[in-house]
């Protein structure tokens, strides 16, 4: 196969050769990557038991970035619009080529498994989290190449929650991105498995992205693990808050680690494969924590605000489990002037950064005025 991009081509074949299949222990699972003709001889070829991975070798040919306009040359509100999609569209083409490579559609294992991560991971979606990802580590230097393993990871982890969150014990949803849910579809064991096989091929797919430091691996694994974490606290502290009448800050508290914490690491994760010193650090993960919040705001203002058809979900769904939203707390008017001061924090956070923050600017813009 033959892949052609504005840089110039790039030969690959999908052949035992080149394509080169990684076997997970976890329900026989496989994982494959790429390996470009020109770096055949440097492919290493090791067996499960040494490695819990067949061959590591390159992911995918990269197309040419696509030039984000910066808000200073824009003058129509809608060409920042189709800027930013055009952003977000990108990155989920790039990320869904590497998941494909990672979770390929045909392989060993049981064939119900493997459709049903499938059909959550490529069930559509903005792909907010690894998109932040790409704009973080772009704004401050990363390679895409160095960037996509760990956005895909942080989207295997993003896509395990959502089916998780939807089953019955928890949210009992049937509404996922405008279809049946995993486990309406393949049945609730097969979705807590497919959930559970996302979750530890992250952390697989990160430690075995050698175009990444081992120090930076490291760090990213640590940093995924606890974002990870106080997702599950979160969304813990989120059941047992059902009925209650919470404060603001005990609501703040829940959506800090159940939303936040792994969109702050989403941006986090940018700038450690940046390589940025610990005081742009700082600023990014002030950045990201107003920025997860924002998302959490807005998110229970269209609950509240949005049709089920307009959302992709069950419209409405919070209120009638009687959950602690922020519209609940302080209102539709009060949770709207909230959203607005937390983005204003969230530019101001990001601001004294020698680099040019314009597309993280324009992200946090596109949340408070986010449709859906």
């Amino acid at each position: 196969m033959q892949i052609r991009t504005s840089g110039g081509s790039s030969d690959t074949e999908q052949n035992a050769d080149t394509v080169m299949p990684n076997v997970f222990s976890l329900a026989s699972l496989v994982v494959t990557t790429v390996t470009p003709l020109a770096n055949r001889d440097r492919a290493e070829r090791k067996s499960a038991d040494e490695t819990g991975i067949g061959v590591k070798g390159e992911s995918t040919v990269w197309p040419a970035r696509i030039k984000i306009a910066r808000r200073g040359t824009i003058k129509d509100n809608l060409q920042w619009m189709r800027d930013l999609k055009e952003f977000f569209a990108e990155v989920t083409a790039l990320v869904n080529a590497e998941l494909d490579w990672l979770i390929p559609g045909t392989g060993p294992g049981p064939e119900s498994l493997r459709a049903a991560m499938r059909w959550s991971l490529f069930g559509g979606g903005k792909h907010f989290r690894p998109a932040l990802v790409f704009a973080v580590g772009r704004t401050f230097g990363a390679a895409d190449e160095q960037l996509v393993r760990t956005a895909a990871a942080i989207e295997m982890i993003h896509t395990y929650s959502l089916i998780h969150d939807d089953l019955p014990s928890m949210d009992d949803d049937d509404l996922r991105r405008g279809r049946a849910t995993c486990h309406v579809k393949f049945g609730e064991s097969t979705a807590i498995l497919a959930g559970d096989a996302l979750q530890v091929l992250s952390f697989q797919a990160i430690a075995e992205d050698e175009r990444l430091t081992k120090e930076t691996r490291l760090e990213l694994i640590a940093g995924l693990a606890r974002a990870s974490a106080k997702m599950v606290v979160g969304q813990q502290l989120d059941l047992e808050g059902e009925g209650n009448d919470l404060s603001l800050d005990e609501i703040r508290n829940i959506h800090a680690n159940k939303t936040g914490a792994l969109i702050a690491y989403s941006a986090l994760a940018g700038g450690l494969i940046a390589g940025v010193d610990e005081a742009t650090l700082e600023r990014i993960r002030k950045f990201a924590m107003d920025l997860g919040l924002l998302f959490q705001v807005t998110d229970d203002l269209l609950d509240v605000t949005k049709t089920t058809e307009q959302l992709g979900k069950t419209a409405g769904k919070d209120q009638g489990a009687g959950k602690a939203t922020f519209p609940s707390s302080i209102g539709i008017a009060g949770t709207t002037q909230f959203a607005a001061r937390t983005y204003i924090e969230a530019v101001e956070a990001i601001e004294p950064t020698v680099a040019d923050t314009s597309l993280l600017k324009d992200i946090a813009r596109f949340l408070l005025e986010r449709e859906s």
